[in-house]
């Protein structure tokens, strides 16, 4: 269950972060890779600069997901051209 909740969750942010970032998209499968990869990325980050977000567990979770791949996108998006 837990599998199928961070799946869950990384889609949404992928989804949001593809929105986000305009022109930065790379469809909606990707996005939604991207955003469960995302989820790794902006935990690691908010890890490492000692952030932390004094919300809700799924507001919190969703929050670091689309940072995370808002990141990844604008490296992909870089990569790209």
């Amino acid at each position: 269950m837990d599998f199928l909740y961070f799946l869950l969750v990384g889609g949404l942010a992928g989804w949001i972060a593809g929105k986000l970032m305009k022109g930065g998209g790379f469809g909606l499968v990707l996005n939604i890779a991207l955003g469960i990869v995302g989820g790794i990325v902006g935990g690691w980050v908010f890890g490492f600069l000692g952030i932390n977000l004094g919300v809700s567990p799924i507001i919190g979770q969703i929050i670091t997901s689309v940072l995370g791949a808002v990141i990844l996108l604008f490296v992909a998006g870089l990569l790209k051209k």
